[in-house]
């Protein structure tokens, strides 16, 4: 339950306040000014933000609660502006769908786009099908199954789909690794694999899809003119032999036509297209039904379709009607048709051929039926060579001697080509091919990443058992001579499959008729589409042309190449010597797709976090094998050709191609990688999705070279999860000549640590006049060419307070400004002491994440990676957020437990409402002390007498004070510690104290890191006066009830100025923001296992660094592992695949 406070204004912030409202209003707080933006020119692949909008850059950032991040505002904007841009969330996809909202605005005006609604089956999986299942099942199938036989057709077909399959998986993997724009396998290899790939690729597959595209057209011209209309030939056989060369060119004149109405209609249209595809399907699947249908009917009552044998040798049905050679007709015996095709007259004295005289012509059953027991005859393979007669195996015959010819004029059913068990897989390939339609829908998906492994995958599954099934079914139901009749002559000309189907052969004919249609004009409307997003990421600068099309978006100049390519495939004119070449293109695009997720699984890049699980990278690299070998099953020579154009294209890109950094697994890889590796990380920082913590880690040495505190150690390698660079570093004083073996010896040292704590990197030890020079050339030179650090790990200065030089804070303050400076995110471990070691283990607890400004994501990151390490795996994660008095606290939780499910990470989401409040007494008073102290800091350049009269003096007005007032209501009071001697740890509470040391302590031979304080630091002379004053004081006076004390009261009580009308007002409302995050915090994460907490920067003026440690203590206090996190200006994780 949120509690409520009272307003109230405060003074105008001084110089040191909030920055100008008007310099806040023009800057963008998504990355720091100046900050190039890589990739494809789309911030949307660098930002974390789902739809980047430019509504919240004005938001101004008034009040006392998050002053001390003000002065950061313009560059890390509040997680309350970064959540809002959920809410205005639209994925719409691309290509169709944009140009049928661009056909339906009106006075241009546009209508308002409605949410993705489709689901899996919609969506995905009746997409899936109507690809997958195509001209092929329909038309070359049962040939393939006569030809092979039913054994290696079944291994033909298990053997493709298994490489859809493990495609599948991996495509899955791929597309649920984030949101994945509309684009589909394009997208999904070119953001996975780099440009270079990405392109070449992509081009292959393009083709492959305008292949395919011609393969339907030639399908569609086949049933036309081969089962519907044979009479609309244009071109005429004078003899049997010139039958093929007609059709060829009949193909050509009226693929032709055809090609042309198909690219007209998707060029004026394409939204028609996209309506009757429902309609497609249904004949697909309409003929399908009748299929099964027609086996389950077959059974018991087979369908009568009577073929005739001459010998053993298969008749065409084209030129007779009865199966003899003599009739009776009345009591004369005449002679039939099929005696005159034999024969030189149509008399019984007449020449005949003399393989028909001496073999009967007898009449089988074409369509025996499943009961018949033929599937034994069936199911071995029978290959033919070109021009030879179909034969029915197992049947007597009368042969004739060895070289003599055989007439093409006779009626026989010849075999059109020579046939063999690698061509058939090529040619079958193309009927499984289609599962990229679920990811090409990415867009239109109401959850993508559910829909798109789900519905592909049973899709495939669905088509699988489809295929199998079938082929075990053909040969058990259809004679063999059948099968191997491509064209169905001896079946008067019938589809062959048709001859099987339910109520009739019809069903079939017009139902592929209308499917190969559909696919046709699907392949039209895609190829394009698919070009233009190739042209239009511009990594091919000669394809740039075709990125241009009409107004509403329509790819015209990408649709003309398509259907001149396309145009190719239709003058090649067979079906039989297209589907090879797109076989070849799709099989290296789906080589390429496995490819992407075994690097990407391999390399264990923190941004890869798929949904979907059942993956590993064996699966994917056996699918790449399966998919290599295929290319080259099919034809070796087709293969080679096209690995050299996706060679050619993959070179000319990397040549002269536009640069682009997608954040691809190649990138990734070159991180592990030699000289050639770092010469490309030179080219510019890593994409957001390749990004990982490259550690610097400060530590500190001993007198005996040893490292202080391991833990920080252990602590890098349970980060290193997302593996990466390490490189710790340390500072020792003195000179390199002097001090080179003891800089020999921590450097062994820390090696030895490094490996008993299973740290893989380097190590690098600096000797410097000062350490904070050290520091500082340890940070710029640290790391070589694009291997470098992006991050600094280092420790909270414990007891900074009681360092008389006071170099010790401010080097940790420098040390931040640096690394801002460079552009590098920052942890910082309190209490470090107290941090798990590896051995360790974390039965149950949480990893709290305060995420009060995004600087980048950082805090979101660092849990993800922790989690991975034995040490956190069972600790839940648990994200809070800060909601101010504006804020719709219901509507942040809600946007924040969708940003985090696009981030494909696991947490609980709380949303903490801290509204404006009075500012309490005790932030008034834990600010004057606060002041005070820094007055005595000030004054710490006068001589050492000097000094101690001023802190006397100070000292004894305040003990006056003290005696002048009721002890039990004071909130002071004076102490004199005495610690043992060798207690470095600081006490759990801290305390604010004023301190002044007479005696200067003694140097050590080795300098503490900027982050952290020697052993023994803790040791206090007993001289040492300290003026303390706690909080647990002050809450316990607040329980107490109304204090006799009134403030003018108070006011008297502090004596010392500034009084608190003369306090920094600025201060007040940082210490404000300390002081009540921290109760918040304390409140909610006590017994976290972690805290990490947004870190605030420096102040700009630097006259108040002493003060800037006092908040961060305040801000920490009462909390046992506390990690300080500080971006590095850029985007570290993103939603984007």
């Amino acid at each position: 339950m949120s509690r409520r406070f009272t307003v109230t204004s405060l003074p105008p912030a001084g110089p040191a306040g909030t920055p100008d409202p008007e310099s806040r209003r023009h800057s963008d707080p998504r990355r720091l000014p100046g900050e190039d933006v890589k990739g494809d020119g789309n911030p949307k692949e660098s930002s974390p933000f789902i739809n980047s909008t430019d509504t919240e850059k004005g938001k101004e950032y008034d009040g006392k609660n998050m002053a001390l991040f003000e002065e950061e505002m313009d560059t890390s904007p509040m997680v309350s502006s970064l959540l809002s841009g959920l809410a205005n969330y639209t994925n719409l996809p691309q290509g169709s769908r944009e140009h049928e909202e661009a056909e339906n605005n009106e006075g241009g005006k546009k209508k308002p786009v409605q949410a993705p609604r489709m689901g899996t089956f919609m969506g995905v999986y009746l997409p899936c099908l109507q690809n997958i299942f195509g001209v092929i099942l329909f038309l070359r199938l049962t040939w393939v199954v006569g030809i092979a036989g039913i054994m290696e057709s079944f291994c033909m077909v298990f053997i493709c789909c298994s490489c859809t399959m493990l495609t599948a998986i991996s495509m899955s993997a791929i597309a649920t690794n984030g949101v994945v724009p509309a684009g589909g396998s394009y997208y999904m290899i070119s953001r996975s694999l780099g440009p270079e790939f990405g392109g070449a690729v992509g081009l292959c597959f393009y083709l492959g899809t305008t292949f395919a595209g011609a393969m339907y057209i030639l399908g569609t011209i086949e049933i036309l003119l081969a089962y519907l209309f044979p009479a609309m030939a244009i071109f005429k056989a004078e003899d049997a032999s010139g039958e093929a060369a007609a059709m060829l060119n009949n193909m050509r004149v009226y693929g032709t036509c055809v090609l042309t109405c198909m690219a007209t209609v998707v060029f004026v249209g394409v939204k028609y297209v996209n309506k009757f595809a429902l309609v497609f399907l249904g004949c697909v699947i309409l003929s399908i039904l009748a299929i099964y249908a027609g086996v389950i009917k077959s059974a018991f009552d087979p369908p009568n379709f009577p073929i005739c044998l001459l010998g053993n040798r298969t008749l065409s049905r084209h030129g007779f009607d009865v199966c003899a050679k003599l009739a009776w007709e009345g009591n004369e015996t005449v002679t039939t048709r099929l005696w005159g095709l034999f024969c030189s007259s149509r008399f019984l004295n007449a020449t005949c051929d003399e393989y028909f005289t001496r073999n009967n012509v007898t009449e089988i059953q074409g369509i025996p039926g499943a009961a018949s027991g033929l599937i034994k005859e069936n199911l071995w393979s029978s290959y033919l060579t070109k021009g030879v007669i179909v034969e029915r195996r197992g049947m007597a015959s009368v042969g004739l001697a060895e070289g003599t010819p055989v007439d093409m004029d006779h009626p026989y059913v010849f075999s059109d080509m020579t046939s063999y068990f690698t061509l058939l897989v090529g040619i079958y390939f193309p009927s499984v091919t289609g599962i990229m339609a679920g990811s090409n829908r990415s867009g239109d998906l109401r959850d993508a990443q559910k829909s798109i492994p789900t519905g592909t995958i049973l899709a495939i599954a669905t088509t699988s058992a489809v295929y199998i099934s079938s082929v075990v079914l053909f040969g058990a139901c259809i004679e063999g001579v059948v099968l191997r009749d491509k064209f169905g002559e001896a079946v008067n000309g019938n589809l062959v499959v048709g001859t099987l189907a339910w109520p009739s052969p019809w069903v079939i004919v017009i139902g592929s008729f209308f499917s190969t249609c559909g696919a046709g004009l699907q392949s039209l409307t895609g190829a394009p589409r698919l070009l233009q997003a190739i042209s239009r990421d511009g990594i091919v600068p000669f394809l740039q042309v075709f990125g241009h099309g009409k107004a509403n978006g329509e790819p015209t100049w990408a649709l003309l190449l398509t259907a001149c390519i396309c145009e190719i495939g239709i003058l090649i004119a067979s079906l039989d010597e297209v589907a090879p070449i797109l076989s070849m293109f799709f099989l290296m695009c789906y080589m390429f797709v496995n490819l992407a997720c075994a690097v990407q699984t391999l390399l264990r890049t923190p941004n890869w976090r798929p949904r979907f699980r059942y993956y590993h990278w064996t699966l994917s690299f056996l699918g790449m094998s399966l998919c290599l070998a295929l290319m080259f099953i099919c034809s070796w020579y087709y293969a080679l050709v096209a690995m050299l154009i996706a060679g050619l294209i993959y070179k000319y890109i990397e040549y002269r191609g536009a640069e682009k950094e997608w954040g691809d697994g190649i990138r990734g890889l070159s991180l592990s990688a030699a000289r050639y590796a770092l010469l490309r990380l030179e080219e510019g920082p890593p994409h957001t999705k390749n990004w990982r913590p490259q550690l610097l880690v400060l530590v500190r040495v001993d007198q005996d070279q040893n490292v202080v505190h391991p833990q920080l150690l252990s602590l890098t390698s349970q980060l290193k999860a997302g593996k990466g660079l390490t490189i710790v570093g340390s500072v020792l004083e003195g000179t390199f000549l002097d001090n080179h073996p003891q800089a020999q010896r921590a450097e062994e040292s820390i090696r030895r640590l490094m490996e008993a704590e299973k740290v893989k990197g380097f190590c690098q030890v600096v000797i410097s006049s000062n350490l904070r020079d050290g520091v500082s050339h340890l940070i710029q030179s640290g790391g070589l060419g694009g291997l470098q650090h992006n991050t600094v790990l280092v420790g909270w200065p414990r007891n900074w307070r009681q360092k008389e030089d006071h170099q010790t804070w401010r080097n940790f303050i420098e040390l931040v400004r640096e690394t801002t400076a460079g552009h590098l995110a920052l942890l910082v471990t309190k209490n470090v002491s107290m941090f798990p070691g590896n051995p360790e283990r974390f039965s149950e607890g949480s990893i709290d994440v305060w995420w009060i400004v995004h600087d980048g994501g950082m805090l979101m990151l660092l849990p993800f990676l922790l989690r991975h390490h034995k040490v956190w795996r069972k600790c839940k994660m648990r994200i809070f957020t800060v909601a101010q008095i504006d804020d719709n606290s219901i509507q942040m939780k809600k946007d924040l437990t969708t940003f985090l499910y696009h981030l494909r990470i696991t947490a609980e989401v709380e949303v903490v409402e801290m509204h404006e409040s009075d500012i309490s007494a005790y932030t008034y008073e834990k600010t004057l002390v606060m002041e005070q102290r820094s007055q005595i800091l000030k004054q710490m350049h006068l001589t050492k007498n000097e000094r101690e009269r001023e802190i006397q003096s100070i000292t004894d007005e305040s003990r006056g004070s003290i005696r002048r007032k009721n002890p039990a209501n004071t909130r002071l009071r004076l102490n004199v510690p005495e610690e043992t001697a060798g207690d470095s740890e600081e006490k759990p509470e801290e305390e604010v104290q004023l301190i002044h040391d007479q005696s200067a302590p003694s140097c050590p031979s080795s300098s503490p890191s900027p982050g952290e304080e020697p052993e023994g630091e803790g040791e206090t002379d007993p001289e040492k006066v300290h003026l303390t004053w706690t909080k647990d004081k002050s809450v316990a006076e607040k329980n107490k009830g109304p204090s006799p004390v009134s403030s003018e009261g108070i006011k008297d009580f502090f004596s010392m100025k500034p009084e608190w009308e003369n306090l920094n007002q600025s201060n007040v409302r940082r210490m404000h923001t300390a002081v009540r995050l921290n109760e918040v915090i304390v409140q909610k994460s006590r017994d976290a296992k972690l805290v990490l907490l947004n870190m605030p920067g420096p102040p700009r003026n630097r006259n108040g660094d002493e003060n800037y440690m006092e908040f961060l203590e305040v801000l920490t206090e009462h909390l046992d592992r506390v990690m300080l996190v500080r971006g590095g200006g850029r985007e570290v994780i993103t939603i984007y695949s």
